[in-house]
């Protein structure tokens, strides 16, 4: 695994120091001083440099300026607190997706060397793969892998006339393997990971739908011992923060599960987090729909409109109750992410199993004599 080049060795939480074939970082948190991640040889396996895994690659600015074209506004992918988004084409073909740091951001160096040393210890199917980075004089970019169909927000929200509505299979599967990547995180890291920046922007898709975690600038070791939290400036988004993090700076693996909460919000309800062009009281997604969230009656005003009642009501039902427990004020009243994902895979597997019957139903009905038609769409609930 390989060592920054020109990299500081003292940032303002934690100090890094650099081994013979990895990086190890130091918390210097009160609350996880003894968090570490480590390159030596013979330590714990999670903890250890992974093996097999494609280590990230140092690249030149004069690379990367010519992957992107010169960084023009043609290959522009996005813009976020850290900086702009690029596609570029390597020397050797390869598509990739180049960020560049904006000094005058919101985010920093700090922010980048986290991302990268995190992106290099953590590997998953789920999370973003990195590729480099590039850090020649005071230039900060990192390149990942590129992801086509670019983030779940693109398509969620103000879609236009050539996108089509996600299905309520699509929803569910991206929505368990956002949970399997959160999972990854919590319960395989060691000391835990603490995403502290899950969102629909941040949220990545692949041709086949398949999302990936992307954007660790803000991830925190979690706490370890007889620590129940890590005390840490409040950083994230508005609207996804967990309200005990957002008051008190407070954040545990729990912060991370109000934040999926609200994904599953908004893959149920097509809604923004955050939307001032709507009228008062539906502004803030949570605040409108916790009273939906609790009367069983009135589940279907959540869903919506652009599914077109093509839904399993019972998987619905389902998914709201594990969004609503997701959505508890009280942290330890949310579930674990383990169980999140054991619940969603079953609701997957449903809906599945219910477009299949349904695809069968239609090719019957091509072949035998017509009969009463009979809505299967939102009205059927599963056996």
């Amino acid at each position: 695994m390989p060592c920054f080049s020109s990299c500081i060795s003292r940032t303002q939480e934690g100090s890094r120091v650099e081994t013979d074939s990895c990086i190890r970082y130091e918390s210097r948190h009160s609350n996880n001083s003894s968090g570490t991640w480590r390159g030596k040889e013979g330590e714990s396996k999670h903890e250890s440099c992974p093996k097999g895994s494609a280590a990230a690659r140092s690249f030149t600015f004069r690379e990367l300026a010519m992957a992107t074209r010169g960084f023009k506004e043609v290959n522009l992918l996005g813009e976020g607190g850290f900086g702009r988004v690029y596609k570029g084409r390597l020397e050797s073909g390869q598509i990739v997706a180049v960020k560049q740091l904006n000094r005058d951001g919101l985010q920093g160096f700090q922010e980048f060397i986290v991302e990268v040393l995190m992106l290099s210890l953590l590997h998953h199917p789920n999370l973003v793969t990195l590729i480099g980075y590039c850090t020649d004089g005071d230039q900060r970019l990192l390149v990942y892998e590129f992801m086509p169909m670019g983030s779940l927000e693109d398509h969620l929200f103000d879609l236009g006339t050539d996108k089509k509505p996600l299905s309520w299979n699509t929803r569910m599967k991206i929505a368990v393997s956002a949970a399997r990547g959160l999972e990854y995180l919590h319960c395989k890291a060691n000391p835990p990971v603490i995403y502290r920046d899950l969102k629909s922007a941040n949220i990545l898709l692949d041709d086949d739908f398949n999302p990936k975690l992307s954007d660790f600038g803000l991830a925190k070791l979690g706490p370890v011992g007889d620590n129940t939290h890590v005390s840490t400036r409040i950083m994230g988004t508005y609207g996804y923060c967990a309200p005990e993090y957002a008051m008190s700076g407070k954040l545990t693996v729990k912060s991370d599960i109000y934040s999926f909460g609200v994904v599953l919000l908004e893959l149920i309800t097509g809604r923004k987090v955050i939307d001032i062009k709507r009228r008062p009281g539906e502004q803030n997604l949570v605040a409108w729909s916790r009273p939906l969230l609790k009367d069983r009656r009135r589940f279907m005003e959540l869903v919506d409109p652009l599914l077109e009642g093509h839904f399993p009501l019972r998987c619905l039902q389902h998914a709201v109750a594990i969004t609503a427990m997701c959505l508890q004020e009280q942290p330890s009243f949310r579930p674990l992410i383990t169980d999140i994902v054991v619940a969603l895979e079953y609701l997957a597997s449903q809906s599945c199993l219910r477009e299949l019957r349904s695809h069968r139903f239609n090719n019957s009905s091509q072949t035998s004599p017509p009969q009463q038609n009979k809505d299967i769409h939102a009205e059927e609930s599963d056996p």
